[in-house]
């Protein structure tokens, strides 16, 4: 693991919170281009709030744990057989004071906490929980005061697989509150003011499959602000996914977290991000990168990228950086999913710095230097070596020795920005499909202008029957070339058949 995130990125202190019903939207006069009506905001997962109660009596067969024993929860464990279901009576729980004192479970093993039960790891213990066993559950219990290492995680710290995390409070961590495995079912929990991430879903070996992530609330989490300290690391925000093969991400709440909301890096395929609300994130709402096949739709997103946009205009940057950022991303009929494109539609995005931008770095391919993903290659190539010369200049690897940012589908969204409320005059206006000037290595197929011609006209990316509302610009083929509505919509872009544009909400 290490830096997979393009490099104009930043960090800073969260936002507060405001959250607004959407309204409806606007069609054409032509009823066969009126853009879908975008929905009205899905419900807000108050669950940090609210936490849902646990069993106030041990359930028939459980063992139960006393907090007045320290490590009871550990030895308890150990000394009873696979499936065993343990209730944590109300109160603080201790492991013992070494720093990997931690709960191995056994496979099919339930931990329910009685109201009022903490597993605290009194910032001695790395792990709340770990090991290899699978189909191990975690209901209504706060686990919290843990201190993982960058990059590793509290909860399910080894990436077992089959577990599910209901009703729980994972929060105020160091590393992240929680790790993911295949199988896993993170269900209406807190997961709060965590060091790095609120959940890392990785696995050091092999590939996740079949993850859902459903009614949270992700909030205030990389308290560490890691991006500071380990610049352009690419290691923070609320939820990280990497290599995951199958997610469905719906109804959370993502907000208040320093830098990302959502990121998936690194040949993750096939996820539905749908019915979330994803509002005042520092950095970016959500970040596709180097993956294929998703379908993002019906979301809220409102009041992300303030901070690390501001601060990149700030200091001149004149890349547009988005609040929904597409980063060599795009569908692959080849790569089997539940779709074979990345469709964008039904969403409202309100008062965020920028709009959406897809992007891809012409010298960021399989076996480059320029590849911040490591020694990773695409899915569609084994084996690495193989994207050299001479073979690279030609089919099929020249097409698949790249992730490339193509067959995205953006449609039925509302775009609004009111520049008074984001406290902007410039750069957070923008809407972009671009690419660089390719360079490097010297012995790149991809130099000069051909990624950024690809990108922008041959790739099949599209933007059609959206609300516009505000002064909103659009960016093409480079960060020079900034287009005003007509531009966008002319040859040689064609790009918004069917879309509207106003300068105001009107009555």
């Amino acid at each position: 693991m290490g830096s997979k995130r393009r490099h104009w990125a930043s960090a800073a202190a969260p936002l507060a919170l405001a959250l607004l019903a959407a309204t409806g939207c606007e069609g054409t006069t032509d009823a066969q281009a009126r853009p879908t009506a975008a929905p009205s905001s899905p419900p807000v997962a108050r669950v940090c709030a609210k936490p849902a109660a646990g069993p106030a009596k041990a359930p028939a067969g459980a063992v139960t744990v006393d907090p007045a024993v320290t490590g009871d929860l550990a030895a308890k464990t150990k000394s009873n057989p696979p499936n065993t279901t343990f209730w944590l009576r109300p109160g603080k729980h201790r492991l013992d004071p070494d720093r990997y004192a931690q709960v191995i479970p056994k496979e099919g093993n339930s931990y329910l906490g009685a109201p009022g039960a903490v597993l605290d790891g009194g910032k001695k213990n790395q792990y709340a929980f770990g090991g290899a066993a699978s189909d191990v559950t975690i209901r209504y219990l706060t686990v919290q005061r843990f201190v993982a290492p960058h990059n590793e995680g509290v909860v399910n710290h080894d990436s077992a697989d089959g577990w599910v995390i209901e009703h729980a409070t994972i929060q105020n961590n160091s590393g992240a509150g929680l790790m993911a495995g295949a199988r896993q079912r993170v269900r209406a929990s807190c997961l709060r003011g965590n060091g790095q991430y609120g959940m890392n879903a990785y696995k050091a070996t092999g590939r996740i499959s079949d993850l859902v992530v459903e009614g949270n609330e992700i909030v205030g989490n990389n308290t560490g602000d890691w991006e500071r300290r380990r610049k352009g690391c690419g290691c923070t925000g609320g939820i990280k996914f990497w290599a995951v093969d199958g997610a469905d991400v719906r109804g959370n709440w993502v907000h208040d977290n320093r830098g990302t909301g959502l990121w998936a890096d690194t040949n993750n395929n096939d996820f539905r991000i749908e019915d979330n609300v994803l509002d005042a994130n520092d950095g970016a709402a959500l970040i596709y990168e180097t993956s294929y096949n998703a379908v993002i739709r019906k979301n809220t997103i409102r009041r992300n990228n303030w901070v690390e946009g501001r601060k990149a205009a700030d200091r001149g940057d004149t890349f547009p950086f988005a609040t929904v950022y597409l980063s060599e991303s795009g569908g692959e009929p080849r790569i089997r999913a539940r779709t074979d494109k990345i469709e964008i539609y039904r969403n409202v995005l309100e008062n965020n710095w920028s709009g959406i931008t897809l992007w891809e770095n012409a010298d960021r391919f399989c076996n480059s230097p320029a590849n911040t993903s490591s020694g990773d290659c695409t899915l569609l190539v084994k084996d690495t070596e193989r994207c050299a010369q001479p073979a690279i200049a030609t089919a099929p690897l020249y097409a698949d020795c790249r992730w490339k940012t193509q067959r995205v589908d953006i449609h039925g969204n509302r775009f609004v920005l009111d520049k008074s409320v984001v406290d902007c005059t410039v750069k957070c206006d923008r809407m972009a499909v671009l690419a660089n000037y390719g360079t490097y290595p010297d012995w790149s197929p991809y130099q000069g202008e051909r990624v950024a011609e690809a990108i922008t006209g041959r790739q099949h990316n599209r933007w059609h029957d959206n609300v516009y509302v505000g002064p909103w610009t659009f960016v093409a083929h480079d960060p020079s070339r900034t287009l005003d509505p007509g531009q966008w919509q002319s040859a040689p872009y064609q790009q918004d058949a069917g879309s509207t544009f106003r300068a105001r909400d009107g009555g």
